[in-house]
């Protein structure tokens, strides 16, 4: 009598698991995308043209969103917000990247020594300043703007690369072919590059996707609090914070930017969860 493979109905759930995570996370993530790269060509609504006479509409056909106290399509402003969070969230997390990775290895190639030290040190430093922190002592110095908001975010992400990185390579160095690469007369950096990266890889890239996605929230309370995108550029954060004195009037200001961040947020969590299953050996199953 032929007998149920218990394990192999788990593999196959398993299996569905990340597939299936990994293709609504994308889904999501790809309506925001579309929605920014359209935004650069062609809106419904100017974002910048008032019409007081059609303040605080509700949605309808006209205004699929609605409209807010200026009169401004919130659909319109929603597709343009994109284009700025996601924007934001590229380059600071590309700042982490380019920043804290490289230090990360540094440090893990030299483990124990003075150099790990400051690296860990320095990131401690940084990680005892929180963005929004970080933010306001730029704003302090330099004024509030897009870009400051970046610097921000970028620099509160480079403690966190390194620190992935640093322990994801320390277990590598101590394996048997970073040995034959050392006796082979191969240095500290030639090994960092050519056989320590490509195994930390799939590390770093669910890490940029959870990042990803904190940048984008971390923009959002950014601009809420005033410190991000100016005006008359849409941000979802500034959105939020406009709308909190009419949420009990006219709901679908704070409705509708709220969502995005959400959907947008859970979408990439989503995709870092796929991608953690599709990329990591010990969860890779065999097909």
């Amino acid at each position: 009598m032929a007998k149920h493979d218990k394990s192999g109905l788990g593999k196959s759930a398993s299996g569905f698991k990340s597939p299936t995570s990994l293709w609504i996370g994308g889904a999501l993530t790809s309506i925001f995308v579309v929605a920014a790269l359209v935004s650069f060509l062609w809106t419904p609504y100017s974002v910048e043209a008032l019409n007081i006479g059609a303040k605080l509409q509700a949605p309808s056909g006209t205004h699929l969103f609605g409209t807010d106290h200026f009169g401004r399509d919130i659909f319109s402003m929603i597709m343009v917000g994109a284009r700025v969070s996601i924007a934001v969230a590229i380059v600071a997390v590309g700042i982490g990247i380019l920043v804290g990775v490289p230090l990360g290895l540094l440090a893990a190639s030299r483990q124990n020594s003075f150099i790990d030290d400051l690296v860990m040190r320095s990131n401690d430093l940084v990680f005892a300043f929180p963005s929004l922190l970080i933010a306001i002592l730029i704003t302090a110095i330099f004024g509030t703007s897009a870009l400051n908001a970046i610097i921000a975010i970028g620099i509160f992400n480079i403690p966190v690369f390194a620190r992935v990185t640093r322990g994801s390579a320390l277990p590598i160095w101590t394996l048997d072919f970073i040995l034959a690469a050392r006796v082979a007369g191969k240095s500290g950096l030639r090994i960092s590059l050519e056989h320590i990266l490509p195994n930390i890889l799939n590390i770093l890239i669910v890490q940029g996707t959870i990042q990803f996605s904190l940048g984008i929230l971390a923009e959002a309370g950014l601009s809420y609090v005033g410190l991000g995108a100016q005006p008359p550029t849409p941000s979802w954060g500034r959105m939020l914070a406009d709308s909190q004195t009419m949420i009990s009037f006219a709901p679908h200001l704070a409705i509708f930017p709220g969502v995005a961040i959400i959907a947008t947020v859970l979408g990439l969590n989503l995709m870092g969860d796929g991608l953690r299953d599709l990329l990591d050996p010990k969860l890779r199953r065999v097909r």
